[in-house]
């Protein structure tokens, strides 16, 4: 295992300038600093860092891992994040991390080298695929998913998605199509359950050809649209598992020449500020974006000041949101 001494050499500087590097950065050059957190990354050198006695000077800032910066939810969630940590005084650092796990990494050696105090998770753990909080490293999942295995805050999405889907088969459907985001992603993975449950309940068979598998975007729901449009036996109604997707679908449906809602029911998921803009206004489950960011920020501080929580999680209540997209059905 590496220690400071290999740190000292690879970065040129003294072993009392590591120290202070470490324990008070702000004492230390830009460029000292540099190398040191350069030669730590080159010689793997964790342990001290790790320690919680040596977290005793914070740095007040957290970092945010965001899986997709361009989507409007965690925009909404964001926000929550940095209006519950300013009034705590911490400043909020965002991680771009584009589904990347090696991107993760490299945001979290701000926490090991003492540059931030904790790490705010939006992407849901996937075992096997997640990254594990370190030891000593303060980690929430701010979106989260069940099973988490650290401190989490979460909707119900499979009874979300149980709740749609009964409300469409209420309405008179009965081939409900399903536009699923990326097929390992734990919230998809919980909404197609709540799918099939609901339909299980009203004796209706899944039907694997009405599943098409986006990637939560705009253009997924576009593409998507597209080969709805084309089936024989159409759906009549579908439950996007996002907005973005639902409003993508509704263009795309619209190009196709099928009247939207006469023609087909459309919902989504999350409750963006646009769905209520879209054309038809779109039906959806109402997320607590900001209360998610919030409650997220105040879970993790109480980590940064000590508090063991295991994996502790907190479920949010979301809304069910009737809009114009979703009529009974005629005939």
């Amino acid at each position: 295992m590496s220690n400071i001494r290999e740190v000292s050499r690879a970065a040129g500087v003294s072993i009392a300038t590591v120290s202070r590097a470490l324990s008070n950065p702000e004492k230390v050059s830009e460029a000292a600093l540099k190398k040191v957190y350069a030669a730590i990354e080159k010689v793997g050198y964790r342990p001290n860092m790790m320690a919680r006695n040596f977290r005793a000077v914070r740095a007040y800032s957290i970092v945010v891992l965001v899986p997709n910066l361009s989507n409007l939810f965690f925009a909404t969630v964001i926000r929550g994040i940095e209006d519950a940590a300013q009034q705590k005084g911490y400043s909020v650092l965002l991680g771009d991390t584009r589904d990347s796990t090696a991107r993760e990494e490299e945001y979290i050696r701000l926490v090991e080298t003492r540059q931030a105090d904790g790490i705010l998770q939006l992407r849901p753990h996937t075992p096997g695929k997640s990254l594990e909080p370190k030891v000593a490293i303060p980690m929430v999942s701010a979106c989260g998913c069940e099973n988490t295995p650290y401190p989490s805050v979460r909707i119900d999405n499979t009874g979300a998605a149980r709740e749609i889907v009964d409300y469409l088969i209420d309405q008179g459907h009965r081939r409900i199509g399903v536009l699923s985001g990326l097929v390992d992603n734990p919230h998809a993975v919980d909404r197609l359950r709540g799918y099939k449950e609901a339909l299980a309940a009203a004796g209706i068979p899944f039907d694997p050809d009405l599943q098409i598998n986006g990637d939560f975007t705009l253009g997924s729901g576009l593409m998507a649209a597209s080969h709805f449009a084309r089936m024989k036996d159409r759906p009549t109604a579908i439950f996007s598992m996002n907005d973005e997707m639902a409003i993508g679908c509704l263009q795309g449906l619209k190009s196709a020449g099928i009247k939207v809602p006469e023609e087909m029911s459309v919902t989504g998921f999350d409750d963006i500020e646009f769905a209520r803009y879209s054309d038809p206004p779109l039906t959806t489950v109402a997320q607590p974006a900001e209360e998610l960011g919030r409650v997220g920020f105040q879970t993790l501080l109480e980590l940064i000041e000590g508090k063991e929580l295991g994996n502790t999680e907190t479920v949010l209540p979301y809304e069910f949101v009737v809009r114009k997209s979703t009529p009974p059905l005629k005939g």
